[in-house]
């Protein structure tokens, strides 16, 4: 099998495109696309970046995403091996004894074990709060999509009409019925917040207000007329309109933009 950083250099050549084009067009740099093809993965930084890179590329390409980063889980498994600890030197001079040079040694190994186990315990958290955040919000989004839109209240019209043809008068003092208004999106304030690195751009009446790839648990509030949100990874981040969490936008990974009125 072609190597993994092969396999996504042919897909995109086969489509005639290069690598500008396809940043254009799925909002990742042409750097880190290139980094990928040559699978020089420590000019993109941490792996949790990575396998959203992946998952994008992958996806835009026709390749299976979640192949792509299994073989990138083994290949980074591989690579990321620690090495072997040497032992402790013997000095050729010293009236040190073995029992001291086991009490000198011991603070080192249980430091470096400390370390190995917080290692594991942070990369297990990231990726089952990757999962879980990527299910609750194409739930969220599923719930908001199938809730029925409100419908304006026609009695007090009919009565008013029935009045008006029969030439009794109106109850005194009653208020003629208004017709709701259109469901959108209006509110006050937008707030976004981050549950995993993605790529963000928000534009508040025209003006680029917030640009750039931002980490898990950012959080900021825009305050204008109208919004305009592109978003790299929408299953990372949670979209709230007035205090009220309205969902993500899409899965991750995907590259979905929308317009707020404010």
């Amino acid at each position: 099998m072609p190597a993994l950083g092969e396999r996504f250099r042919a897909a995109r050549e086969a489509r005639g495109l290069s690598l500008s084009d396809v940043a254009e067009q799925i909002r990742i740099r042409s750097v880190y696309l290139a980094a990928i093809e040559d699978e020089n993965w420590s000019a993109i930084g941490a792996p949790v970046y990575i396998r959203g890179f992946l998952r994008t590329y992958a996806r835009f390409l026709g390749l299976d995403p979640e192949e792509v980063v299994t073989e990138f889980n083994a290949l980074s498994g591989k690579a990321g091996a620690p090495a072997p600890v040497p032992s402790a030197p013997v000095p050729p001079v010293g009236r040190v004894t073995e029992s001291s040079s086991s009490r000198n040694l011991s603070p080192v190994i249980w430091i470096a074990s400390l370390v190995a186990v917080a290692l594991i315990a942070f990369v297990v958290y990231n990726e089952l709060t990757w999962h879980r955040t990527n299910a609750g919000g194409s739930e969220q989004l599923a719930a908001a999509s199938a809730a029925p839109s409100p419908l304006p209240s026609t009695t007090g019209v009919a009565a008013a009409a029935d009045g008006a043809s029969d030439g009794s008068p109106g109850p005194s003092g009653a208020p003629s019925a208004a017709p709701s208004p259109s469901p959108r999106l209006i509110a006050k304030t937008l707030e976004v917040r981050l549950s995993a690195p993605s790529w963000l751009r928000v534009t508040v009446d025209g003006n680029v207000s917030m640009e750039g790839t931002f980490p898990a648990g950012t959080a900021k509030q825009f305050h204008g007329k109208t919004a305009m949100l592109r978003i790299g990874n929408a299953g990372g981040v949670e979209i709230l309109v007035d205090g009220k969490d309205v969902g993500k936008l899409g899965s991750s990974g995907d590259v979905v933009e929308r317009s707020f009125t404010l």
